[in-house]
């Protein structure tokens, strides 16, 4: 079976700077902080008192109230993000099609963390007969896409890739091989993230992961020399994925096509990546075979750049081994500067913010960088926005446990 092309018709997102995709891109070229007080739960007695948080939005005006409360914040931040990229896309009953080749693919690195936290609290506090009947369903990773599936009638397969922070890319790269390879016409791809609770932020907080102040103007610094730990943070993000001709053929609104996905593992370490940056070079040139480019072709990558002592560093090399001369030459940049770090859900809103610079010919700056690291040295588009014609660009995600996940994005 021949390889068919896979392009982009609908994006959905919910962010820290803005509860859409237009909101959130324009916030990201302004260069906006999204980063502020955790509001969602007392911090008072907790090390870590900063986060990025979703703002203003009321789910009523998206989801059936009596759902809301039956489903943790994962599901509804995806169904609100959900909701924008299939009404973009102009998908309706009429032109889907074989519901069975309409698939889902939206992941999370942890899940229902909210619900874990409360039902967890409530089996201590009150007794293990007062938990919710809707504890499970509410926790479990697959019913994020489950419940998207439900609303649209998505009746292929329900596949949620759960590599930590690389969820979403991988989980946007399989759908894309399920659409090229033909098991599927269209699919729901991408991700969401709620892990803003006590057992979220101090879970990571104990590991050392995250950085400990309150100053929200010098906390995610990506790639600069103070860095000192990442900010976590919720969100969503949703692409339709759609057989190139199908698309045309109804008279779709094309926004950018994937031609290349790449992933390895490092086998190295549950949470620090390779030293010598191997595996995430491996699904660079993986991914740039798989698109059948060179090098030189890629304009923009839109970096994992989580402002960790070692991600940052190991990124860094990684882009190097790859790219050689040409590292110098193309724009790297951080969108988690301005939003944090997203966990699972990272890769679906940063590689929104990808095919949105792709169409604007805009690449969104690393805020905060002030301060040089030898080590970090490479062009990563510091605090101001700028204007390119961009015609290939990357998102890449990196996880805990040497997860390594690459998309090669074409302007169409």
């Amino acid at each position: 079976m021949s390889k068919r092309r896979v392009v982009v018709t609908g994006l959905g997102l919910v962010s820290p700077i803005g509860n859409d995709v237009k909101t959130s891109f324009q916030a990201a070229i302004e260069g906006k902080n999204g980063i502020d007080q955790v509001t969602l739960f007392d911090t008072t007695d907790w090390k870590v008192k900063i986060a990025g948080e979703v703002k203003h939005l009321n789910f009523e005006d998206f989801i059936e109230k009596k759902s809301i409360k039956r489903q943790d914040r994962v599901i509804n931040l995806a169904l609100v993000a959900a909701k924008e990229a299939y009404e973009q896309s102009g998908l309706n009953e009429a032109n889907i099609g074989d519901p069975y080749r309409f698939g889902t693919f939206v992941s999370s690195g942890i899940g229902g963390l909210t619900t874990i936290n409360r039902e967890t609290e409530i089996s201590v506090l009150r007794g293990l007969d007062r938990m919710s009947p809707f504890f499970i369903p509410s926790a479990i990773i697959n019913l994020i896409g489950g419940a998207i599936s439900m609303i649209y009638q998505s009746k292929g397969p329900n596949l949620p890739v759960v590599t930590a922070c690389s969820a979403a890319t991988n989980s946007i790269g399989e759908a894309f091989r399920y659409i090229r390879d033909g098991y599927l016409d269209v699919a729901f791809a991408g991700g969401s993230e709620a892990p803003i609770n006590p057992i979220g932020v101090n879970g990571f907080a104990n590991m050392r992961a995250l950085i400990q102040t309150d100053d929200i103007h010098q906390a995610s610094m990506p790639f600069d020399a103070r860095r000192e730990g990442f900010v976590i943070a919720e969100g969503a993000g949703v692409l339709i994925l759609e057989e190139y001709e199908r698309a045309v053929a109804r008279g779709a609104h094309i926004l950018g096509e994937i031609v290349g996905y790449g992933t390895t593992s490092d086998a190295f370490h549950i949470t620090a990546p390779d030293e010598e940056a191997n595996g995430v070079s491996r699904a660079l040139e993986l991914a740039l075979e798989d698109a059948g480019i060179q090098k030189e072709d890629i304009d923009y990558i839109n970096a994992h750049g989580t402002s960790t002592p070692l991600n940052d560093k190991y990124e860094t090399l990684g882009i190097k081994k790859v790219f050689k001369e040409h590292a110098y030459k193309l724009h790297v940049s951080s969108t988690k500067s301005m939003t944090g770090h997203a966990l699972g859900a990272a890769g679906a809103i940063e590689s929104v913010f990808v095919v949105e610079a792709l169409n604007h010919g805009i690449i969104p700056p690393t805020i905060n960088y002030k301060e040089k690291d030898p080590d970090c040295d490479l062009n990563y588009t510091p605090n101001i926005a700028i204007k390119k014609d961009l015609n290939y660009a990357i998102n890449m995600n990196l996880g805990f446990g040497g997860q390594n996940a690459i998309l090669v994005f074409k302007k169409v």
